[in-house]
């Protein structure tokens, strides 16, 4: 058969007419030529499982709830105690049953107590806490209360910085008395008692109206930490010993100073 302009032409009119019909009847056809062949996953890919996290990835740097760790927000409360007089009750009576448990025999003067350093430790230097200067008692502590002593002070450092307060040292009053010393504090002090707790060496008195100054206040105004707040932080520590079971405690009024004697 002979192929001829007219038959060409023909033919060729006829093609573009069923290829018209076809892009009318079926236009997403249409579309098909101009995509490559890896093109038609791409719309669907937010259907895909991963998919609906990709979104909040950018949001995640300027989270709001996550507050440096040097913020004032992260510092923990300061709560203290209800009552100081119901949280430490402990008379001079219960005390001294655990005294006479725990301690030594009663020392009759400063020259006795001399021959029992193996039987206490001192307690004159420490990071934690300043002994002040002693009168009426000796820098001497049996190792059960000297330990006590140690972990009341670090404890109460530990809670002055997760607090933000500015670290102060814990002011020991009173520690070991002998005889002859429970004798002429009674002459000045109608508190102090004949069968003091304090002649064992389990017994010390930690002042709660007066510290130690270790760290320099900031900011801008740099005011001093205010002693209440201080005894507020205190209180906190010795109440958590207490209820530990590891001493008993006496808030004295009078005497401006927590009592205590180690279990």
């Amino acid at each position: 058969m002979r192929l001829t302009k007219k038959t060409y032409l023909q033919g060729f009119i006829g093609v573009v007419m069923m290829l018209a019909c076809v892009r009318w009847l079926f236009p997403q056809v249409a579309a098909s030529p101009a995509s490559s062949p890896s093109t038609p996953s791409l719309p669907s890919a937010p259907s895909s499982p991963s998919a609906p996290s990709l979104p909040s990835l950018p949001s995640l740097p300027s989270s709001p709830s996550a507050p440096s760790p040097a913020s004032p927000a992260s510092h923990h409360p300061i709560r203290s105690v209800y009552s100081y007089a119901q949280s430490f009750p402990d008379t001079n009576s219960v005390q001294l049953l655990a005294a006479e448990k725990w301690g030594v025999q009663p020392v009759k003067n400063r020259e006795d107590a001399e021959t029992r350093k193996r039987e206490l430790v001192y307690i004159d230097a420490s990071p934690y806490y300043h002994v002040d200067p002693l009168y009426s008692s000796i820098p001497y502590l049996v190792p059960r209360a000297a330990v006590l002593l140690h972990d009341i002070g670090q404890a109460f450092f530990d809670s002055l910085h997760v607090k933000g307060v500015p670290l102060h040292q814990l002011i020991v009053t009173s520690v070991l008395r002998s005889e002859e010393d429970v004798v002429k504090l009674r002459r000045r002090n109608g508190n102090a008692t004949e069968k003091s707790c304090h002649l064992y060496g389990t017994t010390f008195d930690i002042c709660y109206n007066r510290y130690k100054t270790v760290e320099a206040p900031e900011g801008p105004a740099r005011r001093m930490v205010r002693n209440d707040t201080l005894k507020w932080v205190l209180a906190e520590v010795l109440r958590d010993m207490r209820e530990q079971r590891r001493c008993y405690i006496k808030y004295e009024v009078k005497q401006g100073c927590f009592h205590m004697t180690v279990r």
